[in-house]
């Protein structure tokens, strides 16, 4: 235990900027950082996302620009989520395994300039293939079926990494769908594939504007709450991770994050994989809203709360500020 005061003094340690450097308990870096990226149909094509300020849909070409300025700011991993085009949403998702879908020709876009260089994240999901906006197919009283669902999901994931995907992230919420999608890329010889799992999905008011980037804000029929976590569940987001994780997971995701970062710090606390979070649309357009009216500066907000997430324990943080933090932390 310390001595008590005046022989010791807590601020001697907070004196001079070398000394908060040097005892400094947690800190930021690019490679602590995943950038979410849209991606749309045509050729030299910028939609920017009216409830997203700052962040557009890109078709493949830009695209892949984008990508090399992650890759130049020193940014590890893009996570990638496509709008697909309506005339070829249905009820049964069948663009979700098209090989030649938005999805794929990224992926192989990114590969053919850059190689190696960046990891690519895909999301395993129906909704942006789906006409209804669910995450997994209808049943005939509307019920998302979960063991069709995984059927489908199996599908899009073995397409995923035939085209190139380093890493499968299942969102769907669906049970046993991680271990499913594991033993199927196990199979196909896609051993190195990584499962990043969406573990720990809340049922959330926050994700809006991300719906409105991939087109199914509009399409959903019903809401998410049949297989999306509920906020007040701690408990049961535990159990859900240590199934994922007893099916082959790599790592997990808590989504959202900041409203959750004591759901990431009971994950630190209790498995020995990584934990991710996703610093989902809202939180972003929240930033951004106060920095339009005037409450904060931009840089100190989003370096404020990046530095929570990885004070409550993440390996990394999926962020639509990732740019914007590696060049601020780049100096």
């Amino acid at each position: 235990m310390a001595a008590a005061f005046p022989s010791t003094r807590l601020r001697r340690t907070r004196t001079r900027d070398w000394s908060r450097r040097l005892h400094r308990e947690t800190t930021l870096s690019p490679a602590d950082l995943i950038w979410p990226l849209f991606v749309i149909d045509g050729e030299g094509q910028e939609q920017p996302v009216a409830s997203l300020p700052g962040v557009s849909r890109w078709s493949v070409d830009l695209l892949v620009d984008r990508v090399g300025e992650a890759i130049d700011l020193g940014i590890p991993c893009v996570a990638l989520f496509p709008n697909t085009p309506a005339r070829l949403r249905s009820e049964t998702a069948e663009e979700a395994w098209n090989p030649d879908n938005l999805l794929c020709r990224a992926v192989r876009a990114i590969r053919e300039r850059y190689g190696d260089a960046i990891g690519v994240i895909c999301d395993v999901a129906l909704d942006p293939y789906t006409s209804h906006g669910q995450d997994g197919l209808l049943d005939q009283h509307n019920y998302v079926a979960n063991d069709a669902t995984i059927e489908a999901l199996v599908k899009q994931s073995l397409n995923q990494a035939a085209a190139g995907a380093d890493v499968i992230a299942p969102s769907d919420m669906m049970d046993g769908r991680v271990g499913a999608i594991r033993q199927a890329l196990e199979e196909a010889g896609h051993t190195n594939v990584q499962i990043m799992s969406y573990a720990a999905k809340f049922a959330s008011a926050f994700y809006g504007p991300f719906r409105d980037a991939v087109g199914t804000g509009g399409r959903l029929k019903g809401d998410k709450r049949t297989y999306q976590l509920d906020p007040g569940n701690s408990d049961e987001a535990m159990r859900e991770i240590a199934l994922d994780i007893a099916e082959g997971a790599d790592s997990v995701m808590v989504k959202p994050g900041l409203a959750y970062l004591d759901i990431i710090r009971m994950a630190r606390d209790r498995f020995d994989v990584p934990i991710f979070a996703y610093q989902v649309s809202g939180e972003y357009a929240l930033i951004e809203a106060g920095v339009a009216a005037g409450i904060g500066e931009r840089e100190a907000l989003v370096m404020e709360k990046l530095i929570a997430f990885k004070r409550a324990g993440c390996a990394g943080i999926l962020t639509y500020h990732a740019p914007l933090a590696a060049r601020v932390l780049a100096g």
